[in-house]
């Protein structure tokens, strides 16, 4: 892809990103593509340098981290609004961890702060299902599959960085949470995750976008826990976390249209063509793929990857339409969802142009951005 174009498409998911879900995805989206030493994919090490070479300097991501931190309002547990969510504002917990990890003031603790305010709500004060599944929803406890890719990797990278048996706990518990939200969602007849189950807004449908998230947040803790330095003691939870994405991964792909994409509700036929949960989809099954050395889902892969390729506008948009559910259910326009399938085509095309296999490279997980 032209270069120009590609950043058109990043530019673009910056500058109508601005609910906390929207920036934490944008976060993660610009940490793997620009960043990759400093994403959890990294074969190197989980832990980041303490300080930051010029060419790894994560600008943008540690901007991203200051402006949270900034607007963050005082006396209150979560990094953002979250406009009733309680796992959207832990989205960004990820960049406002690397903030503190590589900030030059050590007598800066606004950082550690937040980020130990942002984990105490979700474990300490956040609603629960009688499980003891984290509620996504403030108001009343509801599992939906969005949450896997919010919270928990926060707690998984929390975790690894706090580096003692503490750590090792967190670890523990994000890994937990998927365990409890695959219970609630997913199902098994057809190897897909429901929306969302519990309280007064259920939704049982196969949303492709839900998978995503949930394929995408659990290769996300995958990476993390074998980054860490209990990777040799928590095996058995990453040989589940890959087999849950390999479920999905499974379940998504055999609904995939001729042209590549995949549908808004993966197995509704009347359903509409979806460029998020098929960017997202492509980028969780090339990681699955190079992680795992399991290589069945990549055609798939590769034939969405194209489509998303071939879909991007001159002006850095993409012409598929694509939603997003929000609390009151209504199906938002193209306008508005282009916020986070920006992100995701983002996180997508960058690996299209690499001439190695796949667009994944540098070492057993691939940086596919």
């Amino acid at each position: 892809m032209n270069p120009t174009l590609l950043h058109l498409v990043r530019d673009n998911a910056v500058n109508i990103s601005t609910r906390s879900w929207e920036i934490g995805t944008l976060a993660e989206a610009l940490t793997e593509v620009e960043w990759p030493l400093l994403s959890v994919f990294t074969p190197v090490s989980v832990y980041p340098p303490s300080r930051l070479p010029w060419w790894e300097s994560a600008a943008d991501v540690l901007s991203i981290a200051e402006t949270t931190i900034n607007r963050k309002v005082s006396g209150t547990l979560p990094l953002a609004d979250g406009q009733g969510s309680v796992g959207d504002p832990a989205s960004l917990g990820q960049a406002v961890l690397l903030r503190n990890w590589t900030r030059i003031d050590l007598t800066d603790t606004r950082f550690s702060t937040a980020a130990g305010g942002q984990l105490g709500y979700l474990l300490n004060v956040a609603p629960r299902s009688n499980s003891g599944a984290i509620s996504h929803h403030e108001g009343e406890v509801q599992l939906w599959s969005d949450f896997v890719y919010m919270a928990p990797p926060f707690i998984a990278y929390f975790g690894a960085l706090q580096n003692d048996s503490g750590g090792q706990a967190l670890l523990q518990t994000a890994y937990d949470q998927i365990r409890l939200y695959r219970n609630a969602l997913f199902d098994a007849n057809v190897s897909l995750w429901r929306h969302i189950v519990l309280g007064s807004q259920e939704d049982p449908g196969h949303w492709a976008t839900g998978n995503g998230w949930a394929a995408a947040g659990a290769m996300r803790v995958l990476a993390t826990i074998k980054q860490s330095s209990f990777s040799s003691q928590m095996q058995s939870q990453q040989n589940d976390l890959a087999r849950w994405v390999d479920e999905i991964l499974t379940g998504v792909w055999q609904h995939q249209q001729s042209n590549g994409t995949l549908l808004n509700y993966v197995d509704q036929p009347n359903s509409f063509a979806d460029s998020s949960s098929t960017a997202l989809l492509a980028a969780a099954s090339f990681r699955y793929s190079v992680f795992t050395g399991d290589s069945k889902h990549d055609a798939a892969a590769i034939r969405a990857m194209d489509l998303v390729y071939n879909s991007v506008t001159r002006t850095g948009g993409c012409s598929i339409p694509s939603t997003r559910k929000r609390w009151s259910r209504r199906v938002k326009t193209e306008r508005i969802a282009l916020k986070d399938n920006l992100s995701f085509c983002f996180l997508r095309l960058h690996g299209r142009d690499t001439n190695l296999p796949l667009g994944l490279f540098f070492g057993p997980y691939g940086l596919e951005a």
